[in-house]
């Protein structure tokens, strides 16, 4: 396999710009375990290898069970997520396939069950950040290893 192109390198400024964003995330006080789940899930969903292969590290070193990291495709069917986690990941998936329902209002009710409106924002921001960052791996025919 061969990268594309590398992001960082082509368009220094894009790359600032989307660390901005990612650091408006790290300091609103979002569980950063809880982001790392956001940003595996909309990897999977998206189908970034780059991203999930880091993530799924950064979870692993974080020290989540590897039985845990696993089960995540499953976790409508996995007892190992709480029930805060699967509001984020609910909304995690519907706000990453927009197209298929939106995000429905039972989902958004389940989120406000454990988090305030400022910590909803956080969430949606969250999700849009991990997203771009996948379209910019997919697009760019990023891979693990792929900048090593």
């Amino acid at each position: 396999m061969e990268i594309r192109m590398n992001h960082y390198k082509a368009n220094p400024e894009a790359y600032k710009a989307m660390l901005g964003l990612e650091q408006f995330i790290r300091n609103s006080g979002l569980d950063h375990e809880l982001y790392e789940w956001i940003k595996l899930r909309a990897s999977q969903i998206n189908n970034c290898s780059f991203c999930i292969d880091m993530h799924a590290k950064d979870l692993l070193k974080m020290g989540v069970s590897m039985e845990k990291i696993m089960l995540l495709t499953a976790w409508h069917e996995a007892p190992h997520f709480t029930a805060k986690e699967r509001a984020v990941l609910e909304l995690t998936e519907c706000a990453t396939k927009l197209s298929e329902a939106g995000v429905p209002r039972g989902v958004y009710d389940r989120v406000r069950e454990h988090f305030d409106e400022k910590q909803v924002v956080d969430l949606i921001m969250a999700i849009n950040v991990i997203n771009s960052w996948n379209r910019i791996g997919v697009s760019t025919g990023l891979f693990p290893g792929a900048l090593n």
